[in-house]
């Protein structure tokens, strides 16, 4: 599981010159960084459990001084509360995405390379950080959308901008037809990274694959990835 070091690393250390910062705004107070690099690990560790099997509504910052074995006074000389502490681990989420996405972004030859890779990119990481997938999931919803927006918003314009630079770029190469809308397509492929990456990680999205694909098409998602692949070929190929 993802521990406190991701939440001191930010998008700056990555060298693209255009990049959009995401997650610079820090959630929690001076003692968390004084505490141990064990107890921070445990505090996340605890809340991000707790969040993804009960949902942030149904969890309460006693829940987790509780489960993490620490006291509530503890707890708020880390956090001003519930939401700073959800924001923390959400804001450490966004940036190991930022991660990813601009490490693609770097090593794609071009907008198909770059669909393909985060095609692989997405079921990675919803395999590899199934709770933080189902927190970034919940964000998305009705009941979130308020604290959504605090954190959203940076991560949200990475793909259009990367996406809409490679297929103007593809359009210059004459590999991407040449009336290709970047904006809307650059959305429609990001909707695809989206639902894929909820399919691999949410009991609902999961169902809605298997109803969709069958069960022997789920036991090769490397061919399922393929298909994906070449339908967003057929779309913008020139």
């Amino acid at each position: 599981m993802i521990g406190y070091e991701a939440t001191t690393k930010g998008a700056g250390e990555y060298t693209m010159g255009d990049r959009i910062e995401c997650g610079a705004e820090r959630f929690h107070k001076d003692a968390f960084d004084r505490t141990t690099e064990k107890r921070r690990k445990t505090v996340l560790d605890v809340a991000i459990n707790l969040f993804a099997e009960h949902g942030y509504s149904a969890t309460s910052i006693n829940d987790i001084a509780r489960d993490a074995h620490i006291s509530i006074g503890a707890m708020y000389s880390y956090f001003a509360s519930k939401e700073d502490l959800y924001f923390t681990i959400v804001n450490s989420a966004y940036r190991l995405m930022t991660g990813v996405l601009y490490d693609i972004a770097d090593s794609s030859a071009d907008i198909f390379d770059y669909t393909a890779k985060m095609l692989v990119a997405c079921r990675r990481f919803a395999l590899e950080y199934p709770k933080l997938n189902q927190l970034y999931l919940d964000m998305t919803t009705q009941a979130l959308s308020s604290m959504s927006v605090r954190l959203s918003d940076k991560i949200e314009m990475i793909t259009p901008d990367v996406a809409g630079k490679l297929i103007r770029a593809g359009k210059r190469a004459g590999i991407v037809r040449p009336d290709a809308d970047e904006r809307v397509f650059a959305l429609c492929i990001d909707n695809i990274f989206m639902m894929y990456q909820f399919s691999l990680s949410s009991e609902y999205y999961r169902e809605r694959l298997r109803i969709y694909l069958g069960d022997d098409r789920l036991e090769n998602i490397e061919d399922v990835e393929r298909a994906i692949l070449t339908f967003v070929r057929g779309a913008l190929s020139a």
